[in-house]
């Protein structure tokens, strides 16, 4: 007989959880494609999409199917021994990007600490330990533990937990000049998101990366892309260096990849592998049988020509639409990204108040995102209907006329 389940409430959330979040006032209950309902059974539509983790919304039969019958045959055995799915999906991602070598982790904190251990390595057995300095991009972001948190460049995350790791130098983002200012033999790697998700939803140039790419061919440093944003179909490629045609050394990849199921994975060729040998890294629960089945279903979803396609037709719905609502009521002053990673930035009477538009959208029953608090932020699933692109589009802009003309 199962235990009796007793009711709570969001109130609840101030009592009992430790306060580092500040979720909304309502608590979505049950999902269904790009719709969620609430306690209450008020249907939102969802355009923030689990911050870019739900690439087939909710529910999705394929990811169901593959979730049932794993769930039925094998959840965990650890890195004592492998598994079919990690098997299958590894092989997936290798022959679909410059890949040789995959590590799987469960969040994309994780990824981004294996690649940045992994450069540190290779760079301590290339040079007997000078080469150990990491160059990254100030306004980024790695994760939450110490080590990304000191490569990511947003001191207010960063800052209140004791002495900062050593050797993480930050230059302005989209500077090629600043960075070979700062790169030099010491460098073990330089580490770029494509397109910077938290920061702001701001795209690298094209120059920017290419100039990245030669000097670290120059210098001899890695060039680690984090994708764990833009990553899996987000940008219309399956992953966003492909759009710019610059490959990375190494490549770390999380959130859509598990379709709402915690998984990561950093990707790079055998050369580098090699230096991550038996011991120096784990994960207890990285490469699980029902995480991999789950995302090597997903992957047969996602990267194919249908879908890749109609992300890049769903972003033009998306900016059209924004740059209207932008003109009409003087909120947004444009539209950036790629794909489904959309960024509206507020106009200036509007900046600092991105938390007011997440609260007003919400009221209007449309969940939608921001990146810091001047950037209103779009991160639906890859699928979402033309339906429900423009039933939330409209409900957004219900709620911007409401705030800007109250």
């Amino acid at each position: 007989m199962s235990a009796p389940q007793f009711s709570v409430q969001r109130t609840d959330f101030d009592q009992i959880m430790v306060p580092n979040y500040a979720p909304a006032a309502f608590i979505p209950v049950r999902g269904e494609g790009s719709r969620i309902w609430d306690q209450a059974g008020r249907e939102l539509i969802d355009f923030s999409g689990g911050i870019a983790v739900n690439a087939l919304g909710h529910g999705h039969p394929a990811l169901m199917q593959a979730l049932m019958e794993q769930a039925n045959k094998l959840w965990h055995v650890s890195n004592i021994y492998t598994n079919e799915p990690a098997l299958r999906m590894a092989r997936k991602l290798v022959d679909a990007t410059f890949a040789d070598r995959v590590f799987f982790a469960n969040s994309g904190a994780e990824a981004n600490e294996a690649a940045f251990k992994l450069a540190r390595r290779y760079g301590h057995d290339v040079s007997g330990g000078s080469r150990y300095e990491i160059i990254a991009a100030t306004n980024s972001f790695h994760g939450r533990t110490l080590f990304t948190v000191s490569v990511g460049g947003q001191p207010k995350y960063s800052e209140g937990f004791g002495p900062k790791i050593e050797g993480i130098t930050h230059v302005p983002y989209n500077d090629l000049d600043a960075l070979k200012a700062a790169i030099s033999e010491k460098t073990c790697a330089v580490v770029l998101e494509p397109i910077q998700g938290e920061g702001g939803v701001l795209p690298c140039d094209q120059a920017y990366l290419q100039g990245a790419r030669d000097l670290c061919d120059q210098y001899g440093a890695l060039l680690v892309f984090d994708e764990v944003q833009s990553g899996v179909g987000r940008t219309g490629h399956l992953y966003a260096y492909m759009h710019y045609g610059i490959t990375p050394d190494v490549l770390t990849t999380a959130k859509s990849i598990g379709g709402g199921f915690p998984l990561a994975a950093m990707l790079t060729t055998d050369k580098l592998a090699a230096h991550l040998s038996v011991g120096t890294h784990g994960s207890t629960y990285g490469g699980n049988p029902l995480g991999c089945a789950i995302g090597s279903a997903l992957l047969d979803v996602v990267n194919t020509p249908e879908v890749l396609e109609g992300v890049k037709t769903r972003h033009n719905r998306f900016r059209t639409a924004l740059e209207a609502m932008g003109s009409k009521y003087g909120i947004f002053s444009g539209v950036r990204g790629m794909g489904l990673l959309i960024g509206a930035p507020l106009s200036e009477p509007w900046k600092g108040r991105a938390k007011e538009v997440l609260t007003a959208a919400n009221e209007e029953s449309l969940m939608v995102l921001q990146a810091g608090p001047d950037v209103i932020r779009f991160a639906p699933s890859l699928v979402i209907s033309e339906a429900d692109i423009d039933e939330g589009l409209a409900r957004l802009e219900r709620a911007v006329a409401r705030i800007t003309q109250a």
